[in-house]
């Protein structure tokens, strides 16, 4: 695990905030996007695992660290022992309720030095994000029948999609329902009709343009468009 030292640890509120919004990235693709490799790598008869959300959007199922104390708090333990005595649904609902504790605990860790204005500022940010317990809750359907299916049937021109037709030029309820199964990569927020969204050619998720800093006529030059996540790890390579 790759935790980092405290003396780099982030200590301004933009800074600690980013890292939440990292970790709480990488825990919402285990639980959605991942989630059959996640529910693979959680083998019932390995030793107690915990599921680690990293700062760079990336997640990671692994045993509890051996520091004592650990460098920083550590997720709820054994998460794999009850895999296969609850229902899958409920399984990963429940590991959302524990990942949405621990990264709250994570962030008022690294916050301990922040003032009073700016744990709340701190606070209300995190806040404008649906919990990740808000996201898994919210999938009606598993992985095997939206993900990257969904996804291939919302492509659209240039990867772009923005307000729909109106309903009397082919748009209906069931083309909602559809978009609705569809989850920004980087907040986790689900499809809205009103934002305009965008999907990388590479790992196929959407996003938020917002969340992506792309906007509609920014969007209309991008040949291949590739997500934060995928043009760090090429720039790594």
């Amino acid at each position: 695990m790759e935790l980092g030292s405290i003396s780099s640890a982030p200590r301004t509120v933009e800074e600690i905030f980013k890292d939440y919004s990292g970790r709480r990235a990488g825990i919402v693709r285990a639980l959605t996007h991942d989630v059959d490799e996640f529910y693979a790598q959680c083998d019932p008869d390995k030793e107690n695992l915990c599921l680690y959300g990293h700062s760079n959007d990336m997640w990671e199922v692994n045993l509890p660290a051996e520091e004592v104390p650990p460098e920083l708090p550590e997720p709820a333990l054994g998460i794999n022992f009850a895999r296969d005595v609850m229902s899958r649904r409920d399984w990963l609902s429940l590991i959302a309720m524990h990942s949405d504790s621990w990264l709250l605990s994570v962030a008022f860790y690294l916050g301990a030095r922040l003032n009073r204005n700016e744990r709340k500022r701190l606070f209300s940010m995190i806040n404008e994000l649906p919990t990740v317990f808000e996201v898994v809750s919210d999938r009606r359907r598993s992985k095997e029948k939206s993900g990257l299916d969904i996804a291939n049937k919302l492509k659209v021109s240039n990867k772009i999609k923005s307000n729909p037709k109106p309903a009397d030029e082919g748009y209906g309820e069931d083309d909602d329902d559809e978009h609705s199964e569809t989850l920004c990569g980087t907040c986790g927020g689900s499809y809205n009709a009103d934002e305009f969204w965008i999907a990388c050619d590479v790992c196929e998720r959407w996003f938020h343009g917002k969340c992506v800093k792309i906007t509609p006529a920014k969007a209309e030059s991008i040949k291949q468009y590739k997500c934060p996540s995928c043009s760090s790890k090429k720039g790594r390579q």
